[in-house]
């Protein structure tokens, strides 16, 4: 990373900082990039229908439970309303079916509430009353005859409406119930108006909204206008407590609201008809249920377990499209490296035949006026130095063919100009090698071992050109060695061991001739390596004997326009081999080259 501004950036996009990045965090910005725009484009439509699901769920469970809520209050109200119907029909029932004499019957008026204790348990008690007030007679648990009702106000509200629930309220028992009063107009006998008044305790009604409470039930309870308590409730208190309510239904509808936190519960009110009561019922919401709770576990679960899944194959598959990437790039800058080295290859060619059509001119004046000077002097036996001058220009017209045949592989190089192929034997060309390099390399204190198989087949070669790149890789051994030598000498001043050039010739499956030649030398980098062919590439750091960087260039261009090829394997600190292959000559071969 080149600078801490940057470094958070290039490790997630592709493209920002790229100058500042080496290859490796290109490419591992690369591969984060794609990591991250697949999980983008998979993980994101799936949260977005993940959200969908979430929210339409969620609305049905609401509807269901307002549904749910609406079904429970009706039910509730219908037998809260069954209920009290029963009871006062059977106050009703009593009145009706009985004169105001057999009531004021003391005896009798036990049995009736005998009897009417047994279908009604929550009876509390009975008792007749007079159009003044009085209580004439009375049964159950409590000493209430004779007391005066006329200040109640459920008493009038009786006279007046021929039935009447009162609310609850603690009366002369101090006892918190309510009474149903019901009215009838009296005979000549008796007094003008009489009310018969049951009354049943508030635990009764306890008892009643309990029995008809289910599991999805929060609360169910009533209350007054005045918004006191008439049962007790789960949470609110006991009878008579105060309890506020927000909505209350002018009518017999039913009003449902939203209550608690994030809609914890539903709350219906409605009146029960012909009574001075709201009932209250608080019915469970939809984040209360376990199919809710269940649905968001199995939602989380899932997502999780995508995400998951997704995310290690994005995360292979990332890293795989890049590796192809990265390899296709190497292929790329591995043509791209040959495209430039073939390029200079030509440029070098081209510079070679320049260099080789300017220098045969002047070679060609040379050689010619040495022959004639030569004729000159050949004619002239009186001259004092003939012979000696004869001698000269011999060994100058004999530079002069040297010359011509070093411009002639020059052109070779190029392809200006023809090789001549002939059959080479491979032996006798390293041979005559050797016998070039046998005193420079025992000068140099390296011995050059010639391991050569005998009969060798033949190749289809230019002697001359296949004779300049064996020479040219032993001599370059040679250097390699000597200069590894020197260094070592200079820092231990002490002698070093002998160099060591080792030149194999082998065929393998009849097919391909091989020269192999290793050396003890330094050893070469793989960067090394990697450009030893290019032309004016040199290893040669000696200021004395400096490399031209072009043996191994142009050795590369006539193995390659003789068909063969080099390779070369070399380890630092343990010494280089280049094998050069030829491919063996038969008439076959020949034949289909022709065609």
């Amino acid at each position: 990373m080149k600078n801490n501004s940057s470094g958070s950036s290039y490790l997630l996009f592709y493209g920002i900082n790229n100058k500042d990045l080496s290859t490796k965090e290109r490419y591992r910005c690369m591969r984060n990039s794609m990591l991250i725009a697949m999980l983008a484009i998979t993980l994101i439509p799936m949260a977005i229908i993940s959200g969908i699901n979430f929210t339409q769920f969620r609305k049905h469970l609401q509807n269901e439970s307002y549904t749910n809520t609406r079904l429970s209050m009706e039910n509730a109200r219908a037998a809260t309303n069954a209920y009290m119907e029963k009871t006062k029909a059977a106050i009703t029932l009593v009145l009706e079916s009985h004169t105001f004499e057999e009531l004021a019957d003391q005896q009798q008026f036990d049995q009736i509430f005998r009897q009417l204790k047994e279908e009604h348990p929550g009876l509390v008690d009975i008792g007749l009353i007079a159009s003044d007030g009085i209580q004439i007679t009375y049964a159950g648990p409590y000493k209430l005859a004779g007391k005066d009702y006329n200040n109640s106000l459920w008493f009038h509200k009786a006279l007046t409406r021929k039935i009447y629930v009162s609310e609850v309220f603690t009366g002369f028992r101090n006892i918190p119930h309510f009474v149903i009063a019901t009215s009838k107009k009296g005979s000549t006998a008796a007094p003008d108006y009489w009310v018969l008044r049951a009354s049943i305790d508030s635990d009764t009604l306890d008892h009643f909204l309990a029995s008809g409470n289910t599991g999805a039930l929060e609360d169910i309870f009533l209350i007054n206008d005045s918004n006191k308590l008439q049962s007790s409730s789960r949470y609110h208190g006991t009878v008579l407590e105060d309890f506020q309510l927000r909505n209350k239904p002018k009518h017999d509808e039913i009003v449902i609201s939203e209550e608690g936190k994030n809609g914890g519960f539903y709350r219906a009110v409605t009146r029960i008809p012909y009574t001075p009561w709201l009932l209250v019922l608080d019915h469970q919401g939809y984040v209360q249920r376990g199919d809710w709770q269940s649905f968001k576990r199995g939602l989380m679960l899932t997502l999780i377990s995508c995400s998951l899944v997704f995310g290690c194959f994005i995360l292979l598959f990332s890293a795989f499209i890049a590796g192809k990437i990265r390899e296709s790039d190497e292929m790329r800058d591995a043509l791209l490296s040959e495209t430039e080295h073939n390029n200079k290859l030509a440029s070098i060619g081209r510079l070679a035949a320049g260099v080789a059509h300017e220098i045969n001119n002047p070679l060609a004046i040379i050689g010619e006026k040495a022959g004639l000077m030569q004729d000159l002097i050949e004619m002239d036996h009186d001259f004092h130095y003939r012979e000696k001058f004869i001698r000269q220009l011999s060994s100058l017209q004999d530079a002069v063919g040297r010359a011509r045949t070093i411009t002639h592989r020059l052109l070779g190089f190029a392809r200006r100009m023809e090789t001549s192929l002939t059959l080479v034997h491979l032996n006798d060309i390293i041979r005559e090698v050797f016998s070039f390099l046998e005193k420079e390399a025992a000068y140099n204190n390296i011995h050059i071992l010639l391991q050569l198989q005998k009969e060798l087949p033949v190749i289809r070669a230019d002697h001359g050109q296949l004779q300049q790149v064996v020479l040219n890789v032993v001599n370059n051994a040679i250097d390699a060695i000597h200069n590894d030598m020197v260094a070592t000498d200079n820092a231990t001043e002490e002698i070093s061991n002998e160099g060591e050039i080792l030149v194999t010739s082998q065929c393998e499956d009849n097919k391909t001739v091989q020269v192999i030649i290793s050396d003890t030398g330094p050893g070469m980098s793989a960067d090394t390596m990697k450009k030893i062919f290019e032309p004016f590439f040199t290893t040669k750091g000696n200021a004395e004997k400096k490399g031209t960087g072009l043996g191994l260039s142009i050795s590369y261009g006539i193995i390659q326009k003789l068909g063969g090829k080099i390779e070369v394997n070399s380890e630092i600190g343990v010494g280089t081999t280049f094998i050069i292959s030829f491919p063996v000559y038969s008439e076959r071969s020949e034949n289909n080259g022709n065609n």
